[in-house]
Parts: structure tokens; sequence; C-alpha cells
């Protein structure tokens, strides 16, 4: 559930329409500059699947459990648990 909107988020991953309980953070460091971050919303079923998906391309990605704020966010002051990948 998104902390602003209070919404449920839904997984990124086609097809799927499970609520997310994670959120897939990412750049493509060949067109975006290191501070910009996308997030992708995961099920727990493919946050793995999508986490590998963006790994196999060498681009850097966090995934960060959803009642966090993502990396990079202006909320995120506090240290969260992540698992880095890259």
């Amino acid at each position: 559930m998104t902390a602003d909107t209070g919404v449920a988020a839904m997984c990124s991953r086609a097809g799927c329409r499970r609520d997310a309980a994670w959120q897939v953070v990412w750049c493509n460091p060949r067109i975006h500059s290191p501070e910009r971050r996308k997030i992708w919303a995961a099920c727990e079923e493919h946050v793995a699947y999508l986490r590998d998906y963006l790994a196999a391309r060498d681009f850097p990605v966090e995934v960060v459990a959803f009642e966090t704020e993502a990396p990079g966010s202006p909320a995120s002051e506090t240290k969260t648990e992540t698992e880095t990948v890259k």
C-alpha cells in the first residue's frame, strides 16, 4: 500500500494483478544520471524475476520492502534493509 494514496500497488510483471510487497529500484546507467531511480512494484512471486531481469542487463538494482521508502526518495532519511545486486 502506498503511503501517499493508501491504495495497494500492483505488481509490475506483465499480466500480474497481485498486490506488491516489494519495490525493485533500478536505473539504466547508459541513459540515466546516477541519481535517477525507477521503481517497479513486485509481488512475492515475481520479485526475483524482475530483479534478475534487470541484473542480467547489468543495471544497478535494489530490492526494498514496500513499507519502507525507496532509496533516493525524498522521505528516505533512515537506513532501510535492502538487497543489492551488482
